[in-house]
């Protein structure tokens, strides 16, 4: 199972890439790399060129941005603003059962990740 790539938008604190990079994810954060203050379809733009799943909690944006590209992405994961210990927890499930074959064109809600 190929493993999901994740870019965190700016809204996502920078932390959760530390913390999974440090359990062995390919995780990076807008905000680290200076990427702050992008317009939602920048971000979404980046996490394409990379092939990335993008992480937000500004789910109605993103899901318009969904319904305009028709699904050609590479996932966009969508949290309500939860505790970051849950933030984790359920980014960690969704990472370890999750491959980025299935991910692809999708919207993920993180609260399926319970």
């Amino acid at each position: 199972m190929e493993k999901v790539k994740i870019y965190l938008d700016e809204d996502v604190r920078p932390l959760l890439a530390e913390v999974l990079r440090s359990r062995g994810y390919d995780a990076v954060s807008c905000v680290e790399r200076g990427f702050f203050g992008l317009s939602d379809k920048e971000q979404l733009n980046i996490a394409i060129k990379e092939r990335r799943a993008i992480l937000t909690h500004n789910i109605k944006d993103f899901v318009q941005l969904h319904k305009k590209l028709e699904g050609a992405h590479f996932g966009i994961i969508l949290s309500d603003q939860i505790p970051f210990s849950v933030l984790l927890k359920r980014t960690l499930k969704f990472l370890a059962t999750t491959s980025s074959k299935y991910v692809k064109g999708r919207l993920i809600w993180l609260s399926n990740y319970k």
